[in-house]
């Protein structure tokens, strides 16, 4: 995936990047390197990211798959009013499982990982005084 200046990556595990922003991480003692992560286009752009991130360790556990780094881009663009076109992302994944096991966890965790279907159910965002 060739990111736009509004993509991010974040990387854990066996393919966490040596620079970039660190995030304490629930399954991994290094934590996650983001980059970059410096406007609010990006900070979307990461919250994606960083869910599939998380739950891609989340659900490789309770599907007894073994992971031991996952990379994952997110991307998207805006309108000229600035409203969100959509977001993608790619997931790559270090793991000796089967082709058949990871398409497996990338399908769960397309299904349950909360950001993207928050996003992807048009939640309301509104002001408070």
């Amino acid at each position: 995936m060739n990111l736009s200046p509004l993509g991010v990556r974040v990387t854990a595990g066996t393919l966490r990047a040596d620079e970039g922003v660190v995030l304490h991480h629930l399954w991994t003692d290094g934590g996650v390197v983001a980059s970059p992560a410096g406007n609010g286009a990006q900070l979307l752009h990461l919250s994606v990211a960083l869910c599939v991130l998380n739950d891609t360790y989340r659900e490789a556990e309770k599907l007894g798959i073994e992971v031991s780094g996952v990379a994952v881009e997110a991307d998207g663009g805006f309108d000229d009013e600035w409203r969100s076109t959509g977001i993608a992302y790619s997931v790559t994944l270090d793991s000796r499982a089967s082709a058949e096991d990871l398409v497996r966890l990338g399908a769960a965790v397309d299904e349950v990982a909360e950001v993207p279907r928050t996003i992807r159910a048009g939640a309301a965002v509104e002001r408070l005084a």
